[in-house]
Order: structure tokens, then C-alpha cells, then sequence
């Protein structure tokens, strides 16, 4: 999902274009190219700061292209080596609904319930959703769906508007515009690289990508 655009079709398109092109051919040449398949961070940020390699997922609850590709990414993170951690950061291009998303998952993970929860925030807005309406944009919205998979609404909304999600948020928009992120999903590795459907040619073949540039970090490869 583009930073300006917010439209799955002109993604898709864009998506395909650039498998077709130099996605393709690079492949082909044998393996990731820095400036196509992935871009470099810089200045690069600080890793993960107690030994291993970061990688992190950048992504929207609303991004259609981010609930399909999280059958993948969650068999690839289940079994990445214990010398790398993966976490998500939700971004926001604009304030709404993306800020309310945002607080949603860190909502979600200071109760300790992502793992329970996060699918099903993807299926309330994309699966469950035949009129395709903006679905959990507002406190009200997100209160009601959380009462209705058994979650206590009131303290899961003290949560949500506590001073700790909204810091949260605003680091992960620090970090999201340190990566230079104009799309969501996109990966970032040990703060040195990202990648994305875009640039890799879809998703799968970023994840690939992903782990070449782990190993390139794993060998302290400049």
C-alpha cells in the first residue's frame, strides 16, 4: 500500500510491473541488487541492541497486501535462527485511520495479546467485511470489537489511550520515517536495508531477500 495513494489496484499494478521488469532480471542475474531488489539505509539506525539481527515488518491493519502476505510471514518468522529477533511496526501515512491502528496493535501487545488478537483485526477489516466500509478507525469501533471477542472494553480502551501506546506509536513513526517507508509491507534488516513487493517483485521473493541480507549482516558485510 502506497504512502500517497492507498489503492490496491494501483499497487497491484505496480507490483506487476515491476516483476515483469528489473525484479525479474536481477534474479536471473543471480541474486539481490542493491538499489532494485533492496535499498540501504542511510545513516544506518541502531539494531536491536543485544546481539542479534533485527528484522521488522512495516504494515498497516487497512493494507489488503498486508493481510495476504501474513500466511507467509508468519511460517518465515516461526522459524528464523535464534540469532534473529522480528517484530511489526505499524505505520501511519496519515492521522486516521492509521494512528488508530496503530494504537490498536500496541494495545494489543502491552496485554500481552497480539498473538491471540492480530489475525483477527486483519479478518474484522478484510474478511468480515463484504461492503468493504472503514472498519476500526475510532476508539468507539475498536471497543466495541474487542467486547465482542471477549476482551474486557474498558481496560483494553484505558490501554489504548494511555500515554505508553501513544509514545509507542510515535516511536514507530520515528522508525518508519528513518527507513524512509513509502509502502506498506516492507521489511527492514539490523537498520541497514529494506525491502518490499515492489522492489523484490511480490513478497515471497522479499522474504528471500530478507535472508540474504541477514546473512550479508550475520558476515559483517558493509
Amino acid at each position: 500500500m502506497k504512502r500517497r495513494t492507498f489503492s490496491a489496484r494501483m499497487m497491484t499494478t505496480a507490483l506487476g510491473l515491476t516483476t515483469l521488469g528489473s525484479g525479474g532480471l536481477a534474479w536471473a542475474q543471480g541474486g539481490p541488487i542493491e538499489g532494485k531488489q533492496y535499498t540501504r539505509v542511510d545513516p544506518p539506525l541502531p539494531g536491536a541492541g543485544d546481539g542479534k539481527i533485527e528484522v521488522v515488518e512495516f504494515f498497516w491493519y487497512g493494507c489488503p497486501h498486508c493481510y495476504a502476505f501474513e500466511t507467509s510471514l508468519d511460517a518465515w518468522s516461526k522459524k528464523l535462527p535464534a540469532d534473529v529477533a522480528f517484530r511489526r511496526v505499524p505505520v501511519a501515512f496519515r492521522q486516521e485511520p492509521f494512528v488508530a491502528h496503530q494504537k490498536l496493535f500496541y494495545a494489543l501487545e502491552a496485554q500481552g495479546l497480539v498473538e491471540k488478537m492480530h489475525r483477527k483485526v486483519f479478518d474484522e477489516i478484510h474478511l468480515n467485511n463484504p461492503d468493504h466500509k472503514p472498519r476500526l478507525v475510532n476508539a468507539e469501533q475498536i471497543g466495541t470489537f474487542v467486547e465482542k471477542q471477549g476482551l474486557d472494553k474498558a481496560q483494553f480502551l484505558s490501554v489504548f489511550n494511555s500515554f505508553a501506546v501513544s509514545t509507542k506509536a510515535g516511536q514507530a513513526q520515528k522508525l518508519s520515517s528513518a527507513y524512509q517507508i513509502d509502502g506498506v509491507p516492507a521489511l527492514g534488516i539490523q537498520g541497514r536495508y529494506f525491502t518490499s513487493g515492489g522492489r523484490a517483485g511480490d513478497m515471497d521473493k522479499a522474504l528471500q531477500v530478507t535472508d540474504f541480507l541477514i546473512q550479508q549482516v550475520r558476515r559483517g558485510a558493509k
